[in-house]
């Protein structure tokens, strides 16, 4: 059931941005996720509370992975949820394009990682280093994918392969509902897709009246591992689809 801190969603303006406020916590940032809402700052002062008119949705069972992708990404090794605070640094790099995660972002997704809310996955070149990964925040069946870095010398296609060990932990804990915001061109080389704001809603509402599953502990993967347990998630995907 959707949330209504924020006011009826057909009372909205009709634009991304539906309101502001000076106030700004992680309890507030869980419940905007509830009813179909996410912050970004306006400035140093205001946050920013978005829904999108398209919202961007990526499909955990039809993400697109190439030849090459899969031949890359046999390279990396992915963890999950072992260095979250590292990944929305690197995220929150001033010298990237569009960089707008701040102090305040941060620390409240912080909180929302050690109450087990927001989830990391990371991704290692063979000398370990931290080459790629993102962060999101699940609620429900809702996985809300906030932000993705990648090495641009190091980690080649590396946020590509941290979507790839994401899509294995949505589907082992049972989320179908994959928001990435906003649909770019990266994203859509990978199979995302827009739908209005009120279809998103009505998803959403669904994925909420499921269960809240932790990730299942796992050891990290090495690449070869993954694309192999990400084919067989598909095989086993599609061999549904066919009976259904």
């Amino acid at each position: 059931m959707l949330g209504s801190l924020f006011g009826r969603p057909e009372d909205w303006p009709q634009r991304d941005l539906i309101g502001y406020s000076d106030e700004f916590d992680a309890a507030l940032t869980l419940e905007a996720y509830r009813c179909g809402v996410f912050p970004m700052p306006m400035n140093d002062r205001e946050m920013g509370w978005w829904s999108p008119m398209d919202r961007g949705l990526l499909p955990v069972h039809g993400l697109r992975v190439t030849r090459s992708l899969r031949k890359l990404a046999k390279r990396y090794t992915t963890t999950t949820d072992s260095a979250f605070d590292d990944v929305i640094a690197r995220c929150a790099e001033p010298s990237r394009d569009g960089a707008w995660i701040d102090t305040r972002i941060a620390a409240a997704y912080r909180r929302l990682a050690a109450a087990g809310w927001a989830h990391s996955v990371e991704v290692w070149d063979d000398d370990g280093e931290l080459v790629g990964g993102l962060y999101g925040v699940q609620v429900g069946g809702l996985f809300a994918g906030e932000s993705m870095f990648h090495d641009p010398e190091r980690g080649r296609d590396a946020s590509k392969t941290a979507l790839i060990r994401l899509a294995l932990e949505l589907d082992a804990t049972g989320v179908a509902l994959l928001d990435v915001q906003w649909l770019t061109e990266h994203l859509g080389s990978l199979g995302a897709y827009e739908v209005p704001r009120a279809d998103y809603l009505r998803r959403l509402s669904r994925a909420l009246d499921l269960p809240n599953r932790a990730w299942p502990a796992r050891e990290p993967m090495p690449g070869r591992d993954l694309i192999g347990a990400w084919s067989a998630m598909q095989a086993r995907h599609d061999a549904i689809g066919r009976i259904g």
